[in-house]
Formats: structure tokens, C-alpha cells, sequence
């Protein structure tokens, strides 16, 4: 790729159109500093002194984020939140980066997924010394299944890209449901020409005719789920053509500083990784991944193309350390001039 086509490419992200729909959690983050700690008179215990807190859409909510800050044109959320205030806090952090809200269900019946974070304050940043969640942890009712996929029907006319996000591990508790796979399956096959890419953290091997994307642990985990250990390129290798086989669709394996694997038709591909220099923090490497990816097709790409386009992404949220980075347009034309390909 010459930078004048990445250039060209990435002009084209201000036209697209993407739903993002799945578990978006609040990620809460809540500022202790020590010197401040009280000793309570209750209980004898610390009682830590909040002095600042940040709010920001966590879980699939980081690659709507990433989309955002790449410039996307129109981005849609489908997802359930209650009502209550964390849902608030997540509807204005959707809001303040300009998702529009058309599918965002709320009811009293469910929690707003929270990631809390506690951050001690220390010489030089933050350290996190503990994290409370709040999860739904009975399954989805079907009156709001049934709202889901109503609204995943009506938006596929409306974008030229679906990106789910398959946060909750325990089955049918969050918004992806046995239910919703099989309507995003029936959508797959009844519209081939929608690009469908789908992140789920425990059950990828759970969907059909669909993109399929996911980092190796994933990957082994959902073919072999008691393997321990390191997994091997050539094991790798084996479990991509198996999802793929299942899928009927390309799959993306994502390999840390080895950048990823494709999978298709024409076989298996290796995307590079841009090489940075320590330090870095990988946290929601991923999710920019998947949003340099989805944006990349969007505009025209090839999958090769847009692969390395997350691979761009990834290299430049990863350097910043301590929050869940983001890239801009101008951003990734200045590391591929670091790196030309």
C-alpha cells in the first residue's frame, strides 16, 4: 500500500455508516489518594478519599470510540441499558462522541454493565488496585430479544457495516443472545454483501456466516477448551481454517506484536505488525484493531488492506499508556510514513 492509497482510503471514512451492537459497558473510574485515606469510625476500616472520577463507554463501547476518532461518519449503538444513573453517564459518554441513539434500548429491568475501577494515586500516574463489576447475570427477556432483532432488522438498511461486540461470558445474559446469532447468521446469508464482523470474547465459535475476529487465546479456547499453555503458529493455523470452515466467512486472529492472521478462500495470510518501542499498554488493542478494519472496508479496501490498517491502528493506541487509546486519520498517516509499506 502507497500512502497516497491509505490517504485515499481514509478520506472515505467520513462516508461511511456503522451499527455497533452488543454489550457496551461504563467504564467508571474512580481516583483514590492516599494521603487522604480516613480510618472509619464504624468499622476500623480504610476509607479511601475519591478525589476525581472519569467516565467513558467501555466494552464494545471502545471501538464505537476508535470509529469515532477515525472520523466515521454515522455510527449507530443497538444495545440494552437500564435505567439508572451508570446508564445515564454511558448515554451521554455515546452521545458526547456523537453515536446516534435511535437503538438504544433502556428499561428497568436490566442493569447498566459497569466496569468500576478503584486508581490509587501514585508519584508519577495511577495504579489499580481493584475493580468491582456489575453484570446481568440472568438471561435477556425475550421481550427485549425480540426488541433487539426488530431493531437489527431495521438498521441493516440503514449502514454499510454491522461491528458486534460479545462481551458477557455467562450465555444468553447479555445482549447477544442464541437468538440474536441466529438472526445476524439469517442476515449474513440473506445479505453477503454486508460486511458483518463479530468480537466475542467466549463464544466465537458459536457464530455462522459472518466475519469472525479474535485474538489466539479466544481462538484456542472456543476449539479446545481445556488447552493450557502457549499455542503454537502451526495450532493456530488449524484452529483459524477450522472457524473459518465453520463460519463461512474470513477470520481475523489477532497475535499481539505478531500482528494477525487471515483467513479465507485463498488461504491464510500474515499481517505484520508495525514494530513500537516500549513502554506500551495493549489494553484495548483489539477494539482499534476491529475499528481500523470495519472503517478500511467501509471506505473500499481489501481485507489485506484493511488489516493492515488495524495493525496501524493498534500501533498507535497501544503507546498511549493508562487509558483505552484512540487514533485519528492524520495520526495513522504519520506512523505509516515511520513505517511505509
Amino acid at each position: 500500500m502507497t500512502r497516497n492509497q491509505l490517504k485515499t482510503l481514509l478520506d472515505r471514512f467520513s462516508d461511511a455508516s456503522i451499527l455497533v451492537v452488543g454489550d457496551f459497558f461504563l467504564d467508571k473510574y474512580l481516583v483514590l489518594d492516599p494521603v487522604l485515606t480516613e480510618t472509619s469510625v464504624e468499622t476500623g476500616l480504610d476509607a479511601y478519599q475519591i478525589v476525581a472520577r472519569r467516565c467513558s463507554p467501555g466494552a464494545v463501547g471502545t471501538v464505537v470510540s476508535n470509529l469515532h476518532a477515525l472520523g466515521v461518519g454515522t455510527l449507530y449503538a443497538l444495545t440494552v441499558l437500564g435505567e439508572d444513573g451508570e446508564g445515564y453517564e454511558l448515554g451521554q459518554g455515546l452521545e458526547a462522541i456523537g453515536v446516534r441513539p435511535d437503538y438504544v434500548i433502556r428499561t428497568t429491568d436490566r442493569f447498566t454493565p459497569t466496569y468500576t475501577k478503584a486508581m490509587m494515586r501514585e508519584r508519577g500516574g495511577e495504579r489499580e488496585i481493584q475493580r468491582l463489576d456489575v453484570k446481568n447475570r440472568s438471561p435477556l427477556p425475550t421481550y427485549l430479544e425480540d426488541r433487539v432483532i426488530a431493531y437489527l432488522r431495521e438498521a441493516v438498511e440503514r449502514v454499510q457495516a454491522i461491528v458486534v461486540g460479545d462481551q458477557v461470558k455467562e450465555r444468553n445474559c447479555g445482549v447477544i443472545t442464541d437468538r440474536v446469532r441466529e438472526t445476524l447468521a439469517a442476515i449474513g446469508r440473506e445479505r453477503p454483501e454486508l460486511f458483518i464482523l463479530v468480537d466475542s470474547r467466549a463464544h466465537i465459535d458459536a457464530f455462522r456466516d459472518v466475519v469472525l475476529k479474535c485474538n489466539r487465546r479466544e481462538a484456542t479456547l472456543a476449539l479446545t477448551p481445556d488447552h493450557e499453555g502457549p499455542v503454537d503458529r502451526a495450532e493456530i493455523e488449524r484452529i483459524g481454517r477450522a472457524l473459518f470452515t465453520q463460519t463461512r466467512r474470513p477470520v481475523c486472529i489477532t497475535l499481539s506484536e505478531e500482528g494477525l492472521l487471515l483467513f479465507d478462500a485463498a488461504g491464510c495470510r500474515h499481517i505484520p505488525a508495525l514494530a513500537v518501542s516500549d513502554p506500551i499498554d495493549p489494553v484495548g488493542a483489539g477494539d482499534s484493531t476491529t475499528a481500523g478494519l470495519t472503517a478500511a472496508i467501509c471506505a473500499g479496501a481489501t481485507l489485506d488492506e484493511a488489516a493492515l490498517i488495524g495493525n496501524l491502528t493498534a500501533s498507535i493506541t497501544i503507546t498511549q499508556l493508562g487509558t483505552t487509546g484512540t487514533a485519528s486519520p492524520e495520526q495513522l498517516l504519520r506512523q505509516f510514513d515511520k513505517h511505509p509499506r
